[in-house]
């Protein structure tokens, strides 16, 4: 989207026929990975649920992508930090789940540790964004409308796999086969389909470019659904948090960026607000199944395995 093609420099502009691109290269994998595993291509759920799912997930990437115009920098990593939060709030109304005071004392704080790690780099060349950009109250409510879409899609997501116990990828199928449907729609309706067509097939580097980009999106989307099915949506958003986080981290390291004190405060408190939630659940744990040893008469597997 950035970098020109072509002698004339010409850039590509026609973001929904990537997004179009990627669904329909996920829901050929996803269909191939579902007749090689001889499963049925049936629906498990009504269709109407797929299309949900598919129609949050647009409504996310669009809110994100046009809130960018608007908000500042703060203002986006804030949203992008936050996301545990709308989760729990979803899952409460959606799942009918009951989280504890401990549960969104941790989110905040997690919350909290990203923003500082990230808002307060060492140095002003390390951070690629540019200032300047004025506040609205149309920015603001993009980036609301940003979180509810994607707390709501990890969430319904959530709620499908354990409710049909569907496969991975008959969700994916039909969830990306919607969203092919939805943005092959919109590319028509704006007259953008045969321009983006025509610059793919003059511009031969931007063809392997975008199906470079469709297969990682791919991929990721598979460690998605893995994830959401497999640890539920909190997971997921706690994952799609810290990442950003141990994105920095990684970078500091590899390119020998100083970390500021701030940013050393601000990892302190993320991994700590980790490491105590998943030792407050693993507490409980422990006491129930010492119990059920004690009450099945194998005291002397607790002596041995304190």
């Amino acid at each position: 989207m950035r970098v020109p093609y072509g002698v004339n420099k010409d850039y590509f502009k026609y973001s929904l026929f990537l997004v179009f691109c990627n669904r329909i290269t996920t829901s050929a994998v996803s269909a191939g990975a579902l007749l090689a595993s001889k499963k049925a291509l049936d629906p498990v759920a009504p269709i109407y649920k797929y299309c949900l799912v598919s129609v949050s997930n647009i409504l996310t990437t669009s809110c994100q992508y046009e809130a960018l115009k608007y908000v500042s920098f703060p203002v986006q990593t804030l949203a992008k930090c936050a996301k545990m939060i709308p989760v729990m709030v979803w899952g409460t109304a959606i799942m009918q789940k009951r989280y504890r005071g401990t549960d969104y004392l941790l989110a905040f704080v997690v919350t909290l540790g990203c923003s500082v790690f990230i808002l307060y780099p060492a140095g002003t060349d390390i951070s690629p964004y540019g200032r300047g950009r004025e506040n609205t109250v149309w920015g603001v409510l993009l980036m609301l409308g940003y979180l509810g879409c994607d707390g709501f899609t990890s969430t319904f997501q959530d709620k499908m796999f354990k409710g049909y116990n569907m496969e991975i990828h008959n969700q994916i199928f039909y969830t990306t086969l919607c969203s092919c449907i939805l943005s092959l729609a919109g590319l028509i309706i704006q007259g953008h389909l045969l321009p983006a067509v025509e610059f793919v097939y003059i511009h031969k580097d931007c063809f392997f470019d975008i199906a470079l980009l469709s297969t990682v999106a791919t991929a990721s989307q598979f460690f998605i659904s893995y994830t959401i099915r497999t640890f539920g949506a909190l997971t997921f958003a706690t994952i799609m948090t810290t990442r950003q986080l141990v994105s920095i981290l990684l970078s500091c390291v590899w390119f020998a960026h100083p970390l500021s004190w701030e940013q050393w405060i601000g990892a302190v408190i993320v991994f700590g607000a980790i490491y105590a939630k998943s030792f407050l659940r693993k507490a409980p744990e422990k006491t129930t199944s010492s119990v059920e040893h004690v009450q099945n008469g194998n005291s002397n597997n607790l002596k041995e395995n304190p």
